[in-house]
């Protein structure tokens, strides 16, 4: 049975959310070789996702695996820090000795994650951790964050997303991998179900594609079992179809961009007004100036 050294592990974890910008480029926290199996779980608020994610690791732990929950959670107003809303949902869970939650604020970020999540996830690899779960704050066309730190990811819609499912249409659905109904016991279900499929028709994807599955769950009956069978679908087909070194290129692109962007908004707010009244060119040369990486 591995071991979990929590202290260190959250020690680590606050580190790597707290660390500046630039301190994020200098000291080469792009990812490595991925130990751990990435589920990524997304969905508009009021979803289930935090009783959805609970139950999916309580299924999924063993005593030879480590498994992690990154939730990440909406930002106080007031303190800045996160609303932890419906996890205590996640408390019938919190003894296991194989699995770790830990909650990070949203932040000032519009994607649904927090700062710095690739290094949060190099920590989890560090620690040995098999699978790792980050539930996003909610869902959105901003979301494609998610998609690309994560090998799964799973939307969760609820029978009154029907709406939703409108606006969604040229946003996250183009990148979720599996598709859960949640509170499928609700009035509804077979029929937001049968809709969802509709949309999924449209833009069906070739045979030698995954094709994306739509599965019911009722996580508060502990009711993840169709759930459960897609993900290790999906992860065997990962296994057969996708190069992994493609995979990290692909993350590595995604996290240099958002790093770059991070720094220039940075030293930008730090430039006298005088800065901005010169040629666009001329301040841009400025900001890359003081990238000073």
């Amino acid at each position: 049975m591995p071991t979990l050294d929590r202290r260190s592990l959250s020690r680590a974890l606050t580190k790597a959310s707290r660390a500046a910008t630039i301190d994020v480029i200098r000291e080469g926290l792009a990812p490595g070789d991925q130990a751990a199996y990435r589920v990524g779980i997304t969905g508009p608020p009021g979803a289930g996702k935090s009783t959805l994610v609970s139950q999916l690791a309580a299924t999924r732990v063993s005593d030879e695996t480590l498994i992690g929950i990154l939730a990440i959670d909406p930002s106080s107003p007031i303190s800045g820090g996160a609303i932890l809303g419906d996890r205590i949902r996640m408390d019938e869970i919190t003894d296991s000795p194989q699995l770790y939650i830990r909650s990070f604020s949203s932040g000032a970020l519009q994607d649904g994650l927090t700062a710095n999540v690739p290094g949060l996830l190099a920590v989890m690899d560090d620690f040995g951790f098999s699978e790792v779960f980050i539930e996003t704050v909610g869902v959105g066309q901003i979301n494609h964050a998610i998609h690309v730190m994560a090998d799964t990811v799973v939307l969760v819609l609820v029978p009154e997303s029907g709406d939703a499912i409108q606006a969604m249409k040229a946003g996250i659905l183009e990148i979720a991998d599996i598709y859960v109904i949640n509170k499928a016991d609700r009035p509804g279900a077979a029929q937001i179900r049968s809709e969802l499929e509709g949309v999924l028709q449209l833009s069906k994807k070739t045979t030698d594609d995954w094709q994306p599955p739509v599965v019911m769950t009722a996580a508060r009956k502990g009711d993840v079992g169709a759930l459960n069978e897609a993900i290790n679908e999906h992860q065997q087909w990962l296994r057969e179809h996708v190069d992994r070194q493609a995979r990290t290129r692909q993350l590595r692109r995604y996290l240099a961009t958002s790093l770059l962007e991070q720094r220039i908004s940075e030293i930008a707010r730090t430039q006298p007004d005088a800065t901005f009244d010169g040629e666009v060119a001329d301040v841009i040369r400025t900001l890359l100036a003081g990238l000073d990486v």
